[in-house]
């Protein structure tokens, strides 16, 4: 298929005026190379061990939601060398459908949205508010963190809690929160929770489940609909961020993880006892999940158990 025709595709579903006024330049066919394609990759980030699964597949164009280039550059830094590099020599196109993605229908916020079970979901300019069956903050960041497969960190004790907002990414910012209590919601999900905000909206639960997690279902739900198009191959790369963090309280012994293995693999490659998705798990879904079960009745919890 001619890569015109699919850039037309992506634009009919999150067409470029819904973006922010910052995503111009930022976002649609950020480099055309090949007009042909016949396989296509689909990942968040556009990252070079992501170009490099890309290129092993054989993918003649990578749609991401974060482009590869978000700040202009005077100076070429080896690691946007090396992430070019691989593109330019495997001829892989690459297109960014960010905040305009945010806010389509069928986007990352209604797929988080459906993600999570909300009900009677209203769309906002960003981000979806919808109901839940009334659970206590506890219990909504078990939810979450099940229906995500992430670990999560919250804040704000509520025990009656059934009108959600959701905002895939980085959205614990004052424009958002403040929809949150113009719509008077009892809980915000999104990611990147600051200490501020932790300060100045104590009146909401708030759950951090990581911008990863909030935004990479959107992504992989792009797929089917790209198989619809005739003649196409798609493939979902799912590459978490690489974060990494020491537990204070995990090794008493002094052991480091070796963080060596099949680096020439990938150094971003998801490693559970090391990443920062699953190290924090030790300080907050191990309590989240202590805090549900308390919640339970003794047969509800015999079953949570089993």
């Amino acid at each position: 298929m001619k890569l015109s025709k699919i850039v037309q595709v992506l634009e009919e579903i999150a067409p470029p005026e819904l973006a922010d006024d910052f995503d111009k330049g930022r976002i649609g066919l950020i480099l055309g190379l090949k007009d042909e394609v016949s396989k296509i990759a689909v990942a968040l980030d556009a990252n070079s061990c992501v170009l490099q699964k890309a290129a092993e597949i054989g993918a003649d164009m990578l749609i991401t939601h974060h482009t590869l280039i978000f700040h202009p550059v005077n100076v070429i830094s080896k690691t946007l060398a090396a992430s070019l590099k691989i593109a330019l020599e495997n001829e892989i196109s690459l297109y960014s459908m960010h905040t305009n993605y945010d806010r389509a229908e069928g986007g990352v916020n209604d797929v988080l949205a459906a993600s999570l079970d909300l009900k009677n979901i209203t769309t906002l300019e960003l981000g979806r508010i919808g109901e839940i069956e009334t659970c206590s903050s506890s219990e909504l960041a078990a939810h979450v963190s099940d229906c995500l497969q992430t670990p999560v960190m919250y804040a704000g004790d509520r025990q009656e809690i059934s009108r959600v907002m959701v905002a895939g990414g980085s959205c614990f910012r004052k424009e958002f929160l403040e929809i949150a209590r113009e719509n008077r919601v009892d809980a915000f999900i999104s990611s990147e929770l600051k200490h501020d905000v932790l300060r100045e909206y104590e009146d909401l639960c708030l759950i951090d489940a990581t911008h990863y997690a909030t935004e990479n279902p959107g992504m992989k739900a792009l797929c089917p609909r790209l198989r619809e198009l005739p003649g196409i191959e798609v493939e979902f790369i799912d590459q978490p961020s690489g974060l990494r963090a020491v537990d204070f309280g995990s090794d008493m012994d002094g052991n480091v993880p070796d963080t060596n293995e099949e680096t020439n693999d990938c150094k971003q490659k998801e490693n559970e006892k090391d990443s920062l998705e699953f190290m924090l798990e030790e300080q907050s879904r191990n309590q989240i999940r202590s805090d549900y079960r308390r919640s339970l009745g003794s047969e509800n919890r015999r079953r949570y158990l089993e």
